[in-house]
């Protein structure tokens, strides 16, 4: 073990997390930008599985701070033999620039994975970030999908897994961790700028008494157990409550419960290579075929009756 290696306990129980995830053979690559999170994750994953870790930085090419912060990480990872990446982009200014930088992140930690054969990625999310994602979202009127947030693990490319095995730690419990180890982590002004949504979600949390975050984050787990489970149950629905021709898309709607209902329309916009609508839209639709009536959304024709139909609207109509 090196200097910098978290305490036995704190790696007994990441270790534990991490098993759950990801199997003990697989190679590993962590994204870590430097900040207390990610810097946590980076000291318990190199210890847990000694040999078989590599990180990477992404440098959104937003701040002009980012480049030493990406060589404070390089330099951390020597300390450990670890392999360092930096993985330059770009991020086109404008509205949504958080979002826009998260997806350009995602899509540069997917193609490094590949290209240096790694079984999973694992990122910094925590227990805090979980809260904080369920209260915006709920702000925002999400269904039951958006709500279930951030997930332990996912596909990030073909062979490629992103995980979360910080789910269930507080930022408090990590930040901890790296000061334990003797290491000043990043500061990004950003996570402090009211500009953004989730630095004010983080505030109302920190000052409101009636908020517990582990709680908060153990109902976004639950909700994303129930959204699996309805995914679980909508394959077979496909097979047989969904039929294609070459006139469109039949959905038998029988006696199914609304969202299954609603679910079963969203693969059937797949299907027909149509745009996924916007939740309240898609609402309205349904309402429509529910009522046996017409609707016409992301160039499509519905209409509703005993059998729903789906079909592409004529040019000329169009």
């Amino acid at each position: 073990m090196t200097p910098l290696a978290p305490h036995p306990d704190a790696l007994a129980r990441f270790a534990a997390d991490l098993d759950l995830l990801v199997a003990p053979e697989t190679r590993i690559g962590v994204a870590v930008s430097g900040g207390p999170d990610s810097l946590a994750l980076l000291l318990l994953a190199a210890a847990a599985r000694p040999g078989l870790v590599e990180a990477a930085t992404v440098d959104h090419g937003l701040r002009r701070e980012a480049a030493t912060e990406a060589r404070f990480v390089a330099s951390v990872c020597q300390q450990l033999g670890l392999a360092h990446h930096i993985l330059r982009t770009e991020v086109a200014k404008g509205a949504s620039l958080q979002a826009q930088a998260r997806a350009a992140r995602y899509r540069m930690l997917g193609a490094w994975g590949i290209e240096c054969d790694l079984g999973a990625v694992a990122s910094g999310h925590h227990a805090d970030d979980q809260a904080e994602t369920l209260l915006m979202r709920l702000a925002r009127g999400a269904g039951l999908s958006g709500l279930a947030a951030t997930r332990r693990r996912r596909p990030l490319e073909p062979g490629v897994m992103l995980v979360r095995p910080l789910l269930g730690w507080r930022r408090a419990e990590l930040a901890g961790i790296v000061e334990a180890a003797g290491l000043t982590a990043v500061d990004d002004p950003t996570n402090r700028d009211p500009r953004h949504d989730r630095t004010r979600f983080r505030g109302l949390l920190a000052d409101a008494d009636w908020a517990d975050p582990e709680r908060l984050a153990s109902s976004a787990g639950w909700l994303a157990d129930a959204d699996e489970a309805i995914e679980w149950a909508l394959a077979g629905l496909v097979a047989t409550r969904l039929t294609e021709d070459a006139a469109g898309i039949a959905i038998d709607p029988a006696s199914l419960p609304r969202e299954l209902q609603r679910r079963l329309l969203l693969v059937a916009f797949d299907r027909l290579s149509a745009p996924r609508p916007p939740g309240p839209d898609l609402d309205r639709a349904l309402h429509a075929l529910i009522s046996g009536k017409a609707a016409t959304l992301s160039g499509l024709k519905l209409v509703g009756g005993d059998v729903w139909r789906l079909a592409k609207e004529s040019k000329r109509r169009r």
